[in-house]
């Protein structure tokens, strides 16, 4: 159960964002200040995301999109990923893919190490130098080894799971 001066502080929290950093009048200077350094530490905080903010993961696989000028039918059927599920990641900026789809669709992007670690990253995720899979992916990327099929035989050979078939 929780407890009734957390509520309070929730409620407070959920106001204060509410309405814009606005300030209210309390009773007690001590718990007035402590408001007040409390705001000063939020201004803080999100001016800190704001500023460190990076794209959204489909705003970065649009751009590659559009930047290898393919159409996204070629590239979720390449990726084998269905036409709802490649919907769902353009329509939603919140989605948070498997890293086995963001792997697919680089691939299906044919890119390189560099433009991968990006797609990767903002779907929050990266290869590692000490994970098999990643090692796997990692060298097919380096040989320009796209086609998925291949990478599903490279990743078989290791006795590990495709990429497609998984979600």
């Amino acid at each position: 159960m929780i407890e009734k001066n957390l509520l309070i502080e929730l409620q407070e929290y959920v106001e204060r964002h509410l309405n814009s950093l606005e300030f209210k009048i309390f009773h007690s200077e001590v718990y007035s200040e402590k408001i007040i350094y409390e705001e000063d530490h939020n201004i803080e905080l999100e001016d800190y995301i704001k500023n460190k903010r990076k794209p959204t993961f489909n705003k970065v696989l649009f751009t590659f999109i559009d930047k290898k000028g393919v159409n996204d039918a070629d590239i979720y059927k390449k990726a084998g990923i269905d036409r709802r599920h490649f919907s769902k990641i353009r329509s939603n900026p919140d989605y948070h893919p498997r890293k086995n789809t963001v792997v697919a669709l680089g691939l299906a992007l044919e890119l390189n190490k560099k433009e991968t670690d990006k797609l990767l990253s903002a779907a929050g995720y990266s290869l590692s130098d000490n994970d098999t899979f990643d090692l796997v992916i990692q060298f097919c990327v380096e040989k320009k080894i796209y086609n998925i099929h291949d990478v599903n035989q490279a990743l078989d050979y290791f006795s590990l799971k495709p990429l497609i078939g998984v979600e």
